[in-house]
Parts: C-alpha cells; sequence; structure tokens
C-alpha cells in the first residue's frame, strides 16, 4: 500500500511537472487527426510539424515519422485514431534503445562504495540545486552521502551547495572560493572513504569558457579522484535545462566533447513546454535520461521512468 501511494504521488508530480508541454504541444497531435479517417501523408507530415516544433529535434522527429510510415504499412493501420498509441509506442522504443529509464530505484544502480558520481553542467540549469535533492533521495533510501563543493568559480555556489547540504543532511567539504577545484575533489573523496560513504557527489564549475579550458579541468578532478578511488567517477552527470529547448542540444555537445558524460539529468520540466527536449537529446546523443526535475520541493526530483513519461505526455485530461 505504501508503496502504491508513493508511486501514485511520482506519477500525480509528473503528471503536473508535464501540464505546460501536454497543454501547449502535445495536444496539438490530437488535432493533427480530428477528421481523419486514415493516416494518410498529410496527418504524418502534420504530426512532423507538431514534433519538431516541440523540440524533440529533427533528426528525431524524422526516425519517429520513419517508424510510423513502416508500422502503417506493415500493419494495415488505416484508423487515424490509433496513430497515439502507434506514436506512444513508438517513442517508448526510442527511449528503451538509449537505456533512458533502465534504473528504477535510488540504491539499484550503487555498484561500487563509495559511488563516485560528478556532476557537470553550465549554470543556471539546476545544477546544485540537483546535487541537493539527489543527496537528500540517496539518504532517504537508507545511503549515507558526501557532496563536494567542487565549484569554486562562485562563492554563491558554494553557498547554495551548503545550504542543500543541510537541508538534506548531509555534509559539505568545501573549501575558499577560488581553491582548486581537483582538491576540493580529493578531500571529499578522502572524507568518504574514511566515514565509509556510499555515494559521493561532486558539484563542479558551471562556465562553458572554452572546449579545451573545461576539459582540462574536468581531466583534472578526475585523476586526482582516481588517487583515492582508483577507478573514480563512476557516474558522470550532466545536467541539462529542459526550458531552453535547442540550446540544451549544444550544451550536451559541449560536455560530452569534454568529458565522458554517461548519465542525464533534465531539469525544470515543470515550468516549459519544451518537455519534447528529453525525447530527442536521448535520441541524439545515446546517453540515458536517468533524472527529471519536475518541481522545485527537495523531492521533486525523479528516477525518470520513459513508460510513465510517454503516457503523461499524451494523457488527454489536465492535472489542476
Amino acid at each position: 500500500m505504501a508503496l502504491f501511494g508513493l508511486f501514485k504521488s511520482k506519477k500525480e508530480s509528473l503528471d503536473k511537472g508535464l501540464e505546460k508541454t501536454r497543454e501547449s504541444v502535445f495536444s496539438k497531435i490530437s488535432r493533427v487527426v480530428v477528421g481523419k479517417s486514415k493516416v494518410d501523408d498529410q496527418v504524418l507530415d502534420d504530426l512532423e510539424e507538431v514534433l519538431v516544433t516541440s523540440d524533440v529535434g529533427v533528426d528525431t522527429t524524422l526516425k519517429i515519422i520513419k517508424r510510423i510510415e513502416e508500422r502503417v504499412s506493415k500493419d494495415k493501420y488505416v484508423n487515424a485514431e490509433e496513430l497515439n498509441t502507434i506514436l506512444k509506442e513508438e517513442i517508448i522504443a526510442l527511449l528503451e534503445e538509449n537505456k533512458a529509464g533502465e534504473v528504477k530505484n535510488f540504491e539499484e544502480d550503487l555498484n561500487k562504495k563509495p559511488y563516485v558520481m560528478m556532476v557537470v553542467g553550465v549554470n543556471g540549469v539546476g545544477k546544485t540545486t540537483t546535487i541537493g535533492k539527489l543527496a537528500n533521495q540517496f539518504k532517504g533510501a537508507g545511503k549515507k552521502v558526501v557532496v563536494g563543493a567542487a565549484d569554486t568559480f562562485r562563492a554563491a555556489a558554494i553557498d547554495q551547495l551548503v545550504v542543500w547540504g543541510e537541508r538534506a543532511g548531509v555534509p559539505v567539504i568545501s573549501q575558499q572560493m577560488g581553491s582548486d577545484p581537483a582538491s576540493v575533489a580529493f578531500d571529499t573523496l578522502q572524507s568518504a572513504v574514511n566515514q565509509n560513504a556510499d555515494v559521493v557527489i561532486i558539484d563542479t564549475a558551471g562556465r562553458l569558457h572554452n572546449k579545451i579550458g573545461l576539459m582540462s579541468e574536468l581531466s583534472k578532478i578526475k585523476r586526482v579522484m582516481q588517487k583515492v578511488v582508483p577507478d573514480a567517477p563512476h557516474e558522470i552527470l550532466l545536467v541539462l535545462d529542459a526550458s531552453t529547448g535547442q540550446n540544451a542540444f549544444e550544451q550536451a555537445k559541449q560536455f560530452i566533447a569534454a568529458t565522458e558524460v554517461n548519465a542525464l539529468a533534465l531539469t525544470k520540466l515543470d515550468g516549459t513546454a519544451k518537455g519534447g527536449v528529453v525525447i530527442g537529446i536521448s535520441d541524439q546523443f545515446k546517453i540515458p535520461v536517468k533524472y527529471i526535475g519536475v518541481g522545485e520541493k527537495i523531492d521533486d526530483l525523479q528516477l525518470f521512468n520513459r513508460q510513465m513519461f510517454v503516457e503523461s505526455l499524451f494523457q488527454s485530461k489536465s492535472i489542476k
């Protein structure tokens, strides 16, 4: 019963968080098929336009349209009302191919101790907030967490992370503004090992000054961490602001070129109609979406569930 209640609560939060995307974009899909008796070229052209304008991205949209054309031809679908079902199935299949939404709970992926996460992303995407919420979720799952404030470029970033650490009830290792980020990461891992911590989350500077400088800084942090934990980091999480739409694609390109990103977090889905970017980014970069932010509360960071996400996008009734 408690588990069902938790699932229901997360579904309600997701539905609320995706309301703007659902109402302003994906509701247009239903209008594509109004008055149509079959899925014809006009329906597919209209659907293509809806997907592109919802920030799914051109390449991913063309891939989805091609799959639908093949389904309509092979399965002899002629009823336009079935288009929604086909579209949902193909989007879920794309996300599944890219392993988006594979992790089912916050304990499942922790196959190392300490499990070291390095979090990257530009300033303003909700990176520090995401770290605080992650720390809270891991602690709620019974894990001992240590956070490192290695974004020493901005004093505000250190202060903000300390506040989040207090809210989540986890220690934050920090130094003065302008300190060597790698030194902070080293101290954090040493502290985590000494405390027998389960999870370490390292914040990093959020500036994209240039690709070479970014790569050098992140590489140095990794090398120094490996002096304490030889195979660290186990996860490099790129945080992207879903509300920036196509700009999120460009940020992803920059960080993926600079370091070995292996997980994505999409934030601020509750404040945007551009939720389709989740689908496009997962497909284009072949990196799984692991977390999504659907609100400002400390428990509004969710593990990405592809089935629940797509069902929420296409449901007809809005959550008030």
